[in-house]
């Protein structure tokens, strides 16, 4: 499995951590989703709608993210192929809560945000059991 993303998506993605540090950030993936791989065109982010007390190791998107996130891909010609999340002075691997509320097609980047400076970022996909994710493999391209 193959996550597909330009340097300068990356950077954003990165960007959007540090600047909701030191809460998670988070927004969506857009892009068109092989058998095997994902190609990722565009991001939607987007606020952290958890409650102000948990935003520090939690992020909640609404309903009414996902309809706006599907709407802009539909607009787009792309699909919603995933999550992207921060994780504030915090390892990139997912946690138990990442794994009760994840859904087995997304793909989720998790970017690690140490001290208020993004660090890396590392993607993965729920098992189809939802017992556990696998990680993808980040593949940059070219495109912007």
């Amino acid at each position: 499995m193959i996550l597909e993303i330009s340097a300068g998506l990356l950077e954003r993605i990165h960007q959007n951590g540090e600047k909701s540090y030191p809460e998670e950030g988070a927004g969506l993936l857009l892009g068109r989703a092989e058998a095997t791989s994902r190609l990722v065109t565009e991001i939607l982010t987007l606020t952290n709608a958890r409650e102000d007390s948990a935003r520090r190791n939690r992020y909640l998107l609404t309903p009414q993210d996902m309809l706006r996130a599907e709407e802009e891909a539909e607009r787009l010609g792309l699909e919603v192929i995933g999550v992207f999340h921060s994780h504030p002075d915090h390892p990139n691997q997912p946690s138990e809560f990442d794994r009760e509320w994840a859904m087995p097609w997304f793909s989720y980047l998790i970017t690690s945000v140490d001290s208020g400076k993004a660090v890396d970022s590392r993607s993965w996909r729920l098992a189809d059991d939802r017992k556990s994710f696998d990680e993808e493999i980040i593949q940059m391209n070219s495109e912007q």
